[in-house]
């Protein structure tokens, strides 16, 4: 035993058995030795920071403990992007080298408005690279893979850093860039891929489009593993289940984003969550309404997090907007702990229905543990007369169209017991619901829209 864990049981589950079996003390003070160097960085190379940290009066010296780093202020993607778009164009104060030294530039998907612009120097896309080969060699990818990237090669990160690793790993890789669903699946049957990495809208997207447009089995392709991120998804028990059973393959989860980097993983233990990389990030789960530190398990919180090793935008106590909890010791021997569940949604997405706590998430879970229901929905929140209502679009599967009102009944009785929620329940047409790519965006609350703004309930 080392630090209260299992020894790992075969070596091959490791790209730096170093750093993720370290012992928990030796763990927390590597983290808080990198906290202090990356603040001091961003302090003295970043006017966004300087700005923010002058007006906290926090100086690079008066970081020390772990309480001081409670006390740095938190960044949002607000500050980037009241610093970015000026000079230098178009990253502004919140570069911290000369523009000259960028070689690699990103943007976020802009879902939640104004893209951030993220640069990166060629020591910064290595350390991405690095990350993303933690994740896929603890996932079993390995030189006889022959990996598949069905995704537009655009400027949202997306993939980017995977298909790199896949190739710094050995891994022969398949661009999809250009192609369509179609095309991509005929693709994958004729190079015999055995992997590829999709958001798990996609993944079941694909596996749709084979079976019900060109009668293809998706079993049949011979894909062995599958790395999701995006979305919750995969981390979602019976959203996996059905991404697993529809390939016929081990299905992993893996979150990061693109200020951030690929932060978590789930390994080939499969521990009903994901690992952080706590060498090379520092993950903070904080209390939705007070904001203390959450260390104990089975509690939710918000994740902020610091990128210790990224250098031309660093991210400092990003508040991801995200929400998370502490899980159990995963089996595999790392010291890296384990979110259970994954991400299980948004801040922004927590919100009150009829007075009760409600998380989107949940509604997947529901409908994707009743078999004939389609993969597709729509949840949507509105306000008439000061009650609330939700409404959730669902579609059954070809073949079982007559078993509606049975279905809709389970679903009804399933979607209780899961949310304490009723709900206005509308079967569609099989094949009606939009379709995505990329993020799905199923859950629209309409309330502040209806109300200008009003609160939530």
């Amino acid at each position: 035993m080392r630090g209260g864990r299992v020894q790992p049981k075969e070596r091959e589950f490791y790209w730096n058995p170093v750093l993720e079996t370290m012992p928990l003390d030796s763990l927390k003070d590597l983290q808080l030795k990198k906290f202090k160097r990356i603040f001091r960085w961003g302090y003295e190379h970043s006017k966004m920071y300087r700005r923010l940290y002058d007006a906290a009066g926090l100086k690079p010296e008066d970081v020390k403990t772990w309480d001081d780093v409670r006390r740095v202020p938190m960044l949002e993607k607000e500050h980037y992007r009241h610093a970015q778009a000026k000079e230098p164009w178009p990253y502004g104060d919140s570069l911290c080298v000369p523009l000259e030294q960028i070689t690699t530039y990103h943007q976020t998907s802009g879902t939640t408005g104004q893209p951030i612009y993220q640069p990166d120097t060629w020591q910064d896309w290595e350390w991405w690279m690095e990350c993303w080969s933690c994740i896929i060699w603890a996932q079993g990818f390995r030189k006889t893979d022959r990996v598949y990237f069905p995704f537009g090669y655009n400027v949202f990160i997306a993939y980017w850093g995977a298909h790199y690793a896949c190739e710094k790993v050995g891994c022969e890789v398949v661009s999809g860039a250009m192609l369509g669903t179609e095309e991509r699946i005929l693709k994958m049957r004729e190079l015999k891929v055995n992997a590829f990495m999709a958001t798990p809208t996609y993944v079941l997207g694909l596996a749709d489009t084979a079976r019900n447009k060109l009668g293809i089995d998706p079993r049949s392709l011979g894909i062995k593993r599958i790395t999701c991120a995006g979305e919750p998804g995969a981390s979602i028990p019976t959203t996996k289940k059905r991404m697993e059973e529809a390939w016929g393959a081990d299905v992993f989860d893996h979150v990061g984003a693109t200020e951030i980097g690929a932060w978590g993983y789930e390994c080939v233990m499969k521990p009903g969550g994901v690992h952080v990389n706590e060498a090379m990030f520092l993950v903070e789960l904080l209390d939705i309404e007070t904001g203390e530190v959450i260390e104990e398990p089975n509690r939710l919180g918000r994740i902020v997090i610091t990128t210790f090793d990224r250098l031309a935008q660093p991210c400092i106590r990003f508040d991801s907007k995200d929400i998370a909890m502490w899980g159990d010791v995963c089996d595999c021997g790392r010291t890296f702990r384990v979110l259970r569940g994954g991400v299980q949604g948004r801040t922004d997405h927590i919100t009150k229905v009829k007075g009760v706590l409600f998380c989107p998430a949940a509604v997947e879970d529901v409908v994707h543990n009743i078999p004939a229901l389609g993969d597709e929905y729509e949840l949507i929140v509105t306000r008439e007369k000061d009650i609330d209502k939700i409404t959730l679009k669902f579609e059954i599967k070809s073949g079982a169209e007559q078993r509606e009102a049975e279905l809709t009944a389970d679903l009804a009785r399933q979607l209780k017991l899961k949310t304490n929620l009723n709900y206005n329940l509308e079967c569609c047409p099989f094949g009606t619901l939009k379709r995505y790519e990329v993020k799905a965006k199923r859950f629209t609350d309409m309330r502040e829209k209806e109300k200008g703004g009003g609160n939530n309930g």
